[in-house]
């Protein structure tokens, strides 16, 4: 099993692992490199588009306070000032409290359904 003496060029098993264990190593930190790149370089392409999703939000929001703001003043008009911001107030609270519940019930989506939760239950049974 062993080399011929006269042989200098075949290596030893010890050298032929430690050279796999460097090449694989090198492999991995070159993947691992691909990966990053390939990642900044998609963060870069999203930035401006996320940043354009930002203040959309924000217009938004500002629309949606200028709406209220003039509901509110409308309303004014007919019951006065305060019963008109309370009016406003309390149809925008409803309406905030009603999408949190919807949203919330949505969110229980995350942890699995029902048959989700037999399913596995049935499978952990199994032998």
């Amino acid at each position: 099993m062993d080399s011929p003496a006269g042989n200098q060029d075949e290596r030893s098993l010890g050298d032929l692992f430690g050279r796999l264990a460097d090449d694989g190593r090198a492999f991995v930190k070159a993947e691992a490199g691909l990966y990053k790149a390939i990642a900044l370089r998609r963060a870069g392409k999203a930035r401006s588009g996320a940043i354009a999703l930002v203040a959309a939000a924000l217009l938004g929001n500002a629309a949606l306070i200028i709406l209220l703001v003039g509901i509110a003043l409308e309303l004014s008009l007919h019951v006065g000032f305060f019963f008109g911001a309370l009016i406003t107030a309390i149809g925008a609270g409803l309406v905030a409290f009603l999408l949190v519940r919807f949203g919330a019930a949505r969110m229980k989506a995350l942890s699995g359904d029902e048959d989700e939760r037999k399913a596995l239950a049935a499978g952990e049974r199994l032998p």
